[in-house]
Parts: C-alpha cells; structure tokens; sequence
C-alpha cells in the first residue's frame, strides 16, 4: 500500500528511489559510479551538456531488436498454422527517416496515414510496395501520391472515399490494390479516445455496411479488394479483445469468401507498453500466438484457408527505447488536506512539459520518473512533475516517488517516451521543439533537429525574416 493519502493505489512506496524498473527502461538502462543514468552506452549528463534539455533520447539498437523480434514472433506463429504473416511498423507512433530505415532493414513495411508521413517514408527509400496508407479522410493529393507513387495498399474508410479512389485511378491509368477498414464492435479496455473498433467513432466500415463496400469494390475495375483491416485500438494488453474481434471479423471474411478472393486480414496493432512497474503487458510472442491460434481456430472451424495475416505495431516497437531527459527548475511542496488530515506533495518543475509529451494531458497517461544526473540520498517524497507552462493541466508524471532531496539544476529522465510523445509535440506558449537523438553503442546522433527561438519567429509574418523587427522596420 501506498505511504500517503495523496498517492494512487498502485503506487508503492519504493526501498530505492533511484531503481530503475526492467520493465519500464531500455534494456540498456543503468547507473554509472557516479550514480548518472547511462541509455545505450551514452551518460545522460553528457548527453544533457551536449543537447540540452529537454531531449529524447532513443535506444536505436533497441527499437531494431524489437522490430526484428515482432516480426519473427508472428511469422512463427504463422507459420505454426502453416500461413505467413507481415508486420507493419504503425508510423503514427513516431516516424523519421531514421527510423523508417531501421524497421525496414529488420524486414518490416510502414503503415502511414498522412500525405507527410508518406512523404517522410518514401524520402528514407522505404519500397511503395511495403507502405499501407490509412485515414479516414484522405485528401485528393494525398491519394493522387500514393497512387502515382506506387503504395501497395489503401486502406478505405468511407463509401465516399471508394468512388474518390476509384475516380482518381481511372484519370490516372492506374490500379490499386485497397483493404477494407472494418468496426468488428469489440471495444478495447483503453481510454475510450484510444478505442477504434466500437461504432460510435469516426473509423471504418460497421460489418453490414462493410459487405456492400466490397460488393462495390469488386465492381470497379481498376480497384483490387485486397482484404479486410480491423484495429480495436491501442495500449491493450492482452488477447481477449483481439479474440473477440477476429472471430467477428472471420465471420464476415467467410461470407465475402464466396464473392470472390479476401486474400488478406490485417488486424492492426495496438499493443501495450509498461509505462509505469504495475504494467503487464504480454510479451510480444504470446501476443503473437495467442492472436494467431484464435485466427486459425476460427479458419479451421469453418473450413476456409488461413489468409496472409498482416500487424501494425508501433509503440510496442519504439515506445520503450525512449528517454526523455530534463533539467529541473525548481521543487516546490504543497501541503494538501485530506480526509485523513494533512499531506504533502513535492512539484518538481521542469524544463518541458505538454509541449513535448502531451499524452498526460490527453489521456491521463501515466509515467515513471528518476534522477538522471545522480543517485540522491533523501527518502522517497510524493512527487508530481510538471511543466513550464501557463495550464495547470501541464503534467508530465502525475504520481511518482522521488529522493526527497531532488533539487533545482537536477536532470530528470522520464522512460518509455519513444511513442507518442515527438509526434504530438506542439509549440504552445511558443516553446520549441527539442531534438530527437539516437544514441548507439556509446555513440549519438541527431536524427531531428530541435527548433529554436527563430526558427519560430521566421514562421511569423509579421517579422522581418525572423529578425524580431517588424516588417518593413529599418535599424534607424
């Protein structure tokens, strides 16, 4: 149980805190002699000196040793059936072209769902042919590039989209192969913004409807119905949700059967990370096996082939290798009353906040924290870390333990940042954008760039090229 009246259930009052929980950090993660946290081989302080804060440091060899272990976990479980499986790196999660180039030397496609994310992809040489291009409302251009461009699969999402897709193939004198985005109604235990396969959203074709979008398609000779898509949503942990889903969408597979090929049943991602030392996310084999065995059961059950089985993870491939580290500017208790009298909490300032992780305020995603730039030597206060900026909303860890003697010009490192974290970053109160660096053996690299104050203010138009001076405002 927890040690304060402020703390969640789960929270636990921690022996050391300075541990570093297996499940939470890199791999790579430990502490030098000196107490400094250590990511990849490189030290945060160094990193910190020569980056500054806040910076996200990614775990480049982790994020391709999970790629490669995805991958080889379903195509054995596949191939456990006697089928083949392909696996799609959702670029959603966070996309550069860095990173596009590690998934696809570990044998993974790129799924996109953005005309930019297209373009970052095919800008890192990734094939055409191993892109899924997803979105519910994909503009003309977008379709035009991905078409022109040679993108192996569009997933469609609307009657609308169907005749767009359809006109823009036959001016184009092209053909495209599409998938078909189906709501198999399983919700997934998430928070309901991150639950994709209930009715009431903005995603896909309900199982009625999905039908008569096929019908159509096969009526469409430049179109080739490639298969079915369903995503029930993401940071789900285990296979019931999945298991309910793929027998719905099984079924519906059948009856498509007999008006013609459905070669393909792709059942997206959405797999779990530990954020925090109560998560349990399954690992990633047994997610495999037990998602695929539900597949084959359902196939074998109703006498119809195994089709190719198609998975688009990416928190679980890029979430963990994640570090985001910070320097604190000042610590701050508050005393709070409670039922059971008065208690107290520790707000430890940093340098970032909503800006560059804005999940907590979205979600109430929850994270861990620890001293990065040594080993402090107080006892575990209740802590909440928060950011710069003017909304008390700006929450980077809402509960966390941390040495009581945490202070101003300490580095703070929050885990499991790889996912979601750059791609929602924003420059609210004109903040900018910290870099992304991908450290490896010891050595590091930017892979992209952090903004500066001018690079913010040459986007006003109302400045003389970023000078600060009003434009048309000489020196005199």
């Amino acid at each position: 149980m927890s040690s304060s009246a402020l703390a969640p259930e789960w929270l636990t009052t921690p022996a050391d805190p300075n541990d570093l929980a297996p499940a939470v950090w890199p791999e790579s993660a430990h502490r030098d002699a000196q107490g400094a946290l250590v990511v990849a081989g490189a030290s945060a302080v160094d990193l910190a000196q020569h980056y500054g804060t806040p910076v996200l440091v990614i775990d480049e060899d982790a994020v391709r040793a999970r790629a490669v272990e995805t991958l080889r976990a379903f195509a054995d479980a596949a191939a456990r059936h006697g089928g083949t499986a392909r696996v799609y790196y959702a670029g959603k999660a966070f996309l550069s072209t860095a990173i596009a180039r590690w998934v696809v030397d570990a044998g993974l496609g790129v799924d996109v769902c953005s005309g930019g994310e297209l373009a970052v992809a095919l800008a890192a040489g990734v094939d055409p042919a191993r892109i899924g291009f997803h979105g519910n409302n994909k503009r003309v251009w977008e379709l035009e590039r991905a078409v022109t461009a040679g993108v192996g699969t569009i997933v469609v999402d609307s009657e609308i989209e169907i005749e767009r897709l359809a006109a823009i193939v036959e001016r184009l004198d092209a053909e495209q192969s599409v998938l078909v985005r189906v709501n198999s109604g399983v919700h997934a235990e998430t928070h309901h913004f991150l639950a994709t396969a209930h009715e009431d959203q903005k995603f896909g074709f309900a199982l009625d409807a999905a039908e008569r979008a096929v019908a159509r398609i096969r009526e469409l000779p430049r179109l080739r119905f490639a298969g079915l898509h369903c995503h029930i949503g993401s940071q789900i942990f285990g296979v019931a949700g999945f298991r309910e889903s793929a027998s719905r969408v099984i079924e519906l597979h059948e009856r498509l059967r007999a008006g013609g090929e459905v070669p393909l049943l792709n059942l997206g991602g959405g797999f779990g990370i530990a954020y925090t030392r109560v998560d349990d996310p399954s690992p990633i084999a047994a997610l495999a096996d037990g998602i695929v065995d539900v597949v084959a059961a359902e196939c074998q059950a109703r006498g119809i082939p195994l089709p190719v089985l198609a998975f688009e993870p990416g928190r679980s491939i890029v979430g963990p290798a994640g570090v985001t580290l910070y320097e604190v500017g000042t610590v701050k208790p508050v005393t709070v009353q409670t039922e059971s009298g008065d208690a107290q909490r520790l707000y430890v300032s940093v340098d970032g906040g909503m800006s560059d992780n804005a999940r907590p305020a979205l979600y109430g995603a929850q994270y861990s924290a620890r001293l990065a730039s040594r080993e402090g030597t107080g006892a575990p206060a209740l802590a909440r870390v928060v950011g710069l900026h003017c909304e008390s909303g700006d929450i980077v860890v809402d509960h966390e333990y941390l040495p009581g003697d945490v202070t101003p010009g300490d580095l703070l490192a929050v885990p499991a940042t790889g996912a979601y974290t750059a791609p929602l970053a924003s420059n609210y109160n004109h903040i900018p954008r910290p870099p992304v660096v991908a450290v490896s053996r010891g050595v590091a690299r930017v892979i992209v760039r952090g903004e500066t104050i001018e690079d913010l203010l040459a986007r006003d138009t109302g400045l003389d090229s970023g000078t600060g001076r009003p434009a048309g405002e000489g020196e005199g």
